[in-house]
């Protein structure tokens, strides 16, 4: 069959970049787009807006964390099941697991609508900003299923030897939603408002694109009867719990930052921090695509039990005079140390949850995302001050990486890569 051509070649280095240059470019735009979708609205509206897109931040992360919790987990179990040969039953969890996406965004648009009033309403907040966080919540909830699905398709696309379909999609949704922050904003007046249906159009088209690939039958991954199988769910949910978690806590960890930085520097600390968070967003995003690219490989050899193959794959990765300008540069110096772990540390992971070891994956994420930076943020500033803030990221990594390569040599018979 043509459309397992891909998994049946050999396993080297310009057959596996051939699944992961496309979402490497992917992850990399999409970090991109997130700036410049901030730059459009703090230009065009204010920074109360901008503000105000901050606000609503955990509620969208929300979305974003059990979106990218049924898309990984989902995708290692089904292309498990691919490379067990169970083409059919993996059809159909891939179906009911849309399905399960499109009720979770339906129950998660209704409930963002009943409590988002209060939610505003309790924040110590000016009226105007109240009411740019209702605007912008308001239009983005409406939205809430084709994100789900925009997240869940991206990965199925790939999974699906269609990941360069998959990156035009990004490409097409961001530069759309580039295009439509500007004309809903500056020409139409739409405001804040305008600001969130230009990011939901965005994500749609993804979406859009997805319904129609995965009806047809020439696809590797496509729609059938779906099979109601509720262990399938749980699988998927205990799978990609990590990526969950992940998406949570950094939100969590970003406040920590402007907080001690607040404490110890100032306003321009915080402006500091900035700089190098989307350096640092940057970096994490290769790293990001590449796992995402190679996690449908990881898991098919897996389930066809194909150690050599495995093997081969898993080794390719293994060996592997403004006061704010004079911090960032002195921080980028110190927290890019962190690189030097960070790919490996977001490849462990991602390699637990494509082997269906969602436990492990959440141990790994969980400790690496939150447990090792609450220390080092706590214990780092307390010693060393504003170094020891810079020095938080990669001394977190660096503990991360150790237990990434005792978990990675633990479970190294069991999986036999």
């Amino acid at each position: 069959m043509e459309n397992q051509n891909a998994y049946s070649k050999p396993v080297t280095l310009g057959n596996i970049l051939k699944f992961a240059v496309p979402t490497i470019a992917m992850s990399v735009f999409m970090s991109f787009y997130t700036m410049v979708d901030g730059l459009f609205v703090s230009n065009l509206i204010g920074t109360q807006a901008l503000s105000a897109i901050n606000l609503t931040a955990p509620v969208i992360q929300l979305v974003t964390a059990i979106s990218t919790m049924l898309a990984t987990g989902g995708s290692a179990v089904i292309m498990k099941k691919m490379g067990e040969h169970k083409e059919g039953e993996a059809r159909e969890d891939f179906t009911f697991l849309i399905l399960v996406n499109v009720i979770v965004g339906l129950v998660m648009c209704i409930l963002g609508y009943a409590v988002m009033d209060s939610i505003f309403g309790s924040l110590e907040v000016s009226g105007e900003v109240a009411g740019y966080c209702t605007a912008y919540l308001g239009r983005y909830l409406l939205f809430t299923i084709p994100i789900l699905l925009m997240n869940n398709f991206t990965l199925y696309m790939i999974a699906s030897e269609k990941a360069a379909l998959s990156l035009v999609c990004s490409v097409t949704g961001g530069v759309l939603n580039m295009v439509l922050d500007y004309v809903f904003i500056a020409v139409f007046d739409l405001g804040i408002g305008g600001a969130a249906m230009a990011t939901g159009l965005g994500y749609s088209v993804t979406a859009l694109v997805g319904l129609f690939v995965f009806s047809s039958r020439k696809s590797l991954l496509h729609f059938t009867k779906p099979a109601f199988r509720f262990k399938v769910l749980a699988g998927a949910a205990s799978n990609g719990c990590s990526e969950m978690a992940t998406a949570l806590v950094t939100g969590i960890i970003t406040m920590m930052f402007n907080w001690t930085m607040l404490h110890y520097v100032g306003e321009n600390g915080v402006a500091a921090v900035t700089i190098i968070m989307y350096v640092l967003m940057f970096a994490s995003s290769l790293y990001t695509g590449y796992s995402y690219g190679v996690a449908p490989m990881i898991s098919y050899y897996y389930g066809e039990k194909n150690q050599e193959k495995l093997k081969k794959l898993v080794s390719v990765f293994a060996r592997p005079d403004n006061p704010v300008y004079e911090l960032a540069v002195t921080g980028n110096q110190i927290c890019t140390l962190a690189l030097f772990f960070i790919g490996f540390n977001i490849f462990a992971s991602g390699m637990f949850t494509a082997l269906s070891n969602g436990m492990i994956s959440a141990v790994l994420a969980f400790s690496r995302s939150f447990v090792f930076m609450l220390i080092t943020m706590l214990v780092l500033p307390a010693l060393l001050g504003v170094n020891g803030i810079w020095l938080a990221t990669p001394a977190a990594e660096l503990m991360a990486l150790c237990l990434s390569v005792f978990m990675f040599l633990k479970y190294r018979k069991r999986y036999q890569y």
